[in-house]
């Protein structure tokens, strides 16, 4: 893995080098992904079907695009038990965590009878889309879907490709019955995306679409916004662990290559103000790469995206730290939780030698959909906030109005909008 020294130069490059993994800067797909949503927008079922056939293979129709009540009663025969528990223990974690995000309706008065509030109402329908084909991501149908159960959200739907005989991944439906989705679809890509934007004869329209995908479902969640709500538009995974001399350097490692195997375009980023750290970190990412199942993906990440950064001091590294905003930081320093709070962007943070990436993932209870390429500096992980809206409300009696009409006459005025300052002018005055 390389090594460098940390400058504004390396980390100009590196920022640089991050950025054009964005689905921002894939505009080549964008005209693929155009003409599958609108043919699906014009010939809605057909063109879902049709899609579902040329892409993963199944021959999907109206009779059998909805999972039954049979195929998942299946699902939970062939899940193991020691599976199916981890799944529940997860939920009852990532349940506690998002309830504690809830968010109340309120109201305050006043003594001359004004009265302002908000109130806070959950989506109606949400459309959840999780990958799948040659990839299992129970992990992702939890972490989507119990933060709009949670909200109070009343329909559910989810969206995945299905295997070319038409079935989906055990784990993902037994994960799916767990968390509470109310239907499951058998359709992925981009065009799983176009049916819940604006709904066909089999799918309904949604108001918000959640979810990872791949470039196709990227692009078209952000066709799509506007006509729908979305998350965000994710890019590839990535993790910074931030360390100084006291890491252990086997857990660095290994916690780098965790991000790393999830595809080419994942980044992986050591910075510390050890030299010895990061000579040592070198040698343990090459001994755990020989020994890895996904080795031939984590050798094209490394090379494209890996880097160990070593910084003159730790308020340097705190400051790349905080430019390159990455989706998941690793703290593993004498005292992380003083360096934490010197910490301003990252998507998650994780504290100390025992706090590993993949707890987060699977089971801690925060969720792991998160901001990536930098926009943690103004994006937050996935929540409750996602599923809710919020209405103000404002109602003033005759007297409260009468002490400060003459202001919002004056104002409304000033930007020669007469029929705002007629709209209160008329309740006082002869107009």
């Amino acid at each position: 893995m390389r090594i460098l020294d940390l400058n504004k130069e390396t980390t100009s490059n590196i920022l640089e080098s991050l950025l054009k993994r964005s689905p921002n800067s894939y505009g080549e797909y964008e005209s693929r992904v155009a003409a599958i949503i609108e043919e699906v927008r014009k010939n809605r079922d057909a063109a879902v079907f049709s899609y579902t056939k040329q892409f993963d293979r199944a021959e999907i129709n109206a009779d059998n695009i909805v999972v039954t009540d049979e195929e998942i009663n299946e699902a939970y025969a062939t899940v193991a038990p020691e599976l199916l528990d981890v799944i529940r223990k997860s939920l009852v974690n990532i349940r506690a965590f998002h309830s504690k995000q809830l968010q109340n309706s309120w109201f305050t008065s006043g003594e001359n009878g004004t009265i302002l509030g908000q109130k806070v109402t959950p989506l109606d329908k949400v459309g959840v889309y999780v990958p799948g084909g040659k990839a299992v991501y129970p992990s992702s149908v939890l972490m989507n879907v119990v933060p709009a159960k949670v909200a109070g959200v009343p329909h559910i739907y989810m969206t995945t490709p299905p295997g070319a005989d038409g079935k989906i991944a055990a784990s993902t439906l037994v994960a799916a019955k767990e968390a509470g989705v109310d239907t499951i679809y058998k359709v992925g890509g981009a065009q799983a995306i176009a049916a819940l934007a604006f709904g066909t004869e089999s799918i309904p329209k949604v108001d918000k679409i959640v979810g990872p995908g791949n470039i196709y479902v990227a692009l078209a969640k952000k066709a799509v916004f506007g006509h729908v709500s979305i998350d965000s538009i994710a890019g590839p995974s990535e993790i910074l662990v931030l360390a100084d001399e006291t890491a252990n350097p086997e857990y660095v490692a290994a916690d780098l290559l965790s991000q790393a195997e999830h595809d080419e375009m994942a980044s992986a980023i050591l910075i510390t103000t050890s030299r010895a750290l990061a000579d040592q970190v070198s040698k343990e990412i090459d001994y755990f790469v020989a020994r890895l199942s996904r080795k031939t993906i984590i050798e094209k990440s490394l090379e494209n995206y890996g880097y160990i950064l070593i910084a003159p001091d730790m308020e340097t590294a705190i400051d790349t730290v905080n430019e390159i905003a990455s989706e998941h930081l690793e703290i593993v320093t004498k005292n992380p939780f003083d360096t934490m709070t010197r910490v301003k962007n990252a998507g998650a943070i994780f504290l100390g030698e025992y706090s590993s990436e993949p707890l987060g993932d699977y089971f801690a209870g925060p969720n792991h959909v998160l901001p990536t390429n930098g926009t943690a500096k103004f994006f937050s992980a996935l929540s409750v906030d996602d599923f809710i809206k919020k209405s103000s409300i404002i109602s003033y009696s005759r007297e409260a109005l009468e002490d400060v009409y003459r202001d919002i006459v004056q104002f409304a005025e000033c930007e020669q909008l007469t029929a705002h300052a007629n709209s209160i002018k008329v309740r006082f005055e002869d107009v």
